[in-house]
């Protein structure tokens, strides 16, 4: 199972893209090292050094947190472009958001509703709900790398990454017990998301795909 939502179409960057849901699905325990990933908030490359995953430049912004075992690493350099810049930091906050839930073993948080919408909203409770469900958690190291960001008119935006998912874990959340798998070629996952701005100047996640093993995020 991939760390999140999965969708089953190959999208486009473009202005009229639409991305279809389909279900997180796989019980594989060969995709467990997927599922292997946790949250934290290091942005790597942009300009700020590792902000906390709570930081927040704008009032009203839920706070997001995580055990101290389990970290996401963003990297990215900053576009110099505004808009470009909320579209991608915004985005790893959605991302932190739903990592969130799962850790905390809680899909009614703050910030899961905040940074998501939509299908990617209801993809992500479905997600995080399995989760939760098995009793389990995730520790270790993810990496998101490799980002583009396409913006379409003022409210609209497309981001594409990697991410590398060879270095986080399964956690039994009542054992914590760690369940160590190889990694493969389906570690790294190549993610097309669509982001719409709100009334707030939040841009959401409307819609997100996954394809695990893609060949363009591979070492």
């Amino acid at each position: 199972m991939n760390r999140r939502p999965t969708l089953l179409a190959a999208l486009a960057l473009t202005a009229t893209a639409a991305l279809t849901l389909s279900a997180c699905g796989s019980d594989d325990s060969s995709k467990d090292s997927d599922k292997d990933k946790i949250a934290g908030a290091d942005t790597g490359n942009e300009t700020s050094s590792s902000p906390s995953p709570s930081a927040s430049d704008t009032t009203g912004r839920p706070k997001i947190t995580f055990p101290s075992d389990a970290k996401n690493v963003f990297e990215y350099e900053k576009t110099g472009d505004a808009a470009k810049d909320a579209v991608l930091s915004d985005s790893t906050l959605s991302v932190n958001s739903v990592d969130e839930a799962i850790l905390q073993g809680n899909t009614d948080t703050k910030a899961l509703g905040f940074y998501n919408t939509g299908k990617a909203l209801e993809s992500s409770i479905t997600f995080a709900q399995q989760y939760i469900d098995g009793g389990d958690a995730w520790t270790g190291v993810t990496r998101y790398f490799d980002y583009k960001v396409t913006l379409s008119g003022d409210s609209k935006a497309y981001v594409t990454y990697c991410s590398d998912e060879s270095k986080s874990y399964v956690k039994n959340r009542k054992t914590g017990k760690v369940k160590k798998t190889p990694a493969s070629a389906d570690s790294y996952i190549l993610y097309n998301t669509s982001l719409a701005k709100n009334g707030k100047g939040v841009w959401q996640t409307t819609n997100i795909a996954s394809n695990g093993g893609d060949k363009a995020c591979q070492p």
